[in-house]
């Protein structure tokens, strides 16, 4: 069915969706425990198929199911990151790097703090090699999982798990540098 939509075949990819929405439908529900919300992240579920399958960046080494069943996963997953409405950057030691942000009734000092320090971890990010700056943003920004990450780059899960932690070490050094630096300069020994 998937090389018959992929030559053009719109039937088909009806007949998946009629296959397999019962048990996407019920692994997202089961997750947010929200008919509504299941709903909808069911049709990104399939959205996302299309594009996939659209794109040719599926491969058919693997099983449809699993792997569609992985997507219905990370969505209902991503769900509750993007409910927290903010970026989550955690560092080795579990530290988020947001974590003094706040989005409550903020003063002007704390809005002039938070876009400070968004762009600082931006500038850093920048001056990371380019696979690790990649890694980072396709997982923390763009909400994709390491396997897709590993699709869409041409590279093993393995390799781009390697990658993201050692953007994540080369950021925490760059943010000792600099709080180093800020020590000496306002707290002199």
């Amino acid at each position: 069915m998937i090389a018959q939509f992929r030559a053009g075949n719109e039937f088909a990819f009806e007949s998946l969706v009629e296959k397999y929405k019962s048990r996407v439908f019920t692994t997202i529900q089961l997750i947010v425990k929200d008919d509504a919300v299941a709903e909808d992240l069911l049709q990104d579920v399939f959205i996302k198929v299309v594009q996939t399958l659209s794109s040719d960046a599926y491969s058919e080494e693997g099983k449809f199911q699993p792997w569609l069943m992985r997507i219905a996963h990370n969505l209902a997953i991503d769900y509750f990151r993007k409910a927290k409405r903010y970026p989550k950057i955690v560092m080795e030691d579990g530290v988020d790097i947001f974590n003094s942000l706040q989005f409550a009734e903020q003063t002007v000092e704390d809005a002039r703090v938070k876009e400070e320090t968004t762009i600082l971890i931006r500038r850093l990010i920048d001056e990371l090699p380019e696979p690790q700056k990649e890694v980072l943003i396709m997982r923390h920004y763009m909400d994709l999982s390491f396997q897709e990450i590993a699709d869409q780059t041409g590279v093993s899960i393995n390799t781009a798990l390697g990658r993201m932690r050692y953007a994540l070490i080369n950021l925490r050094k760059k943010l000792n540098v600099i709080q180093s630096a800020y020590d000496k300069t306002f707290y002199p020994k």
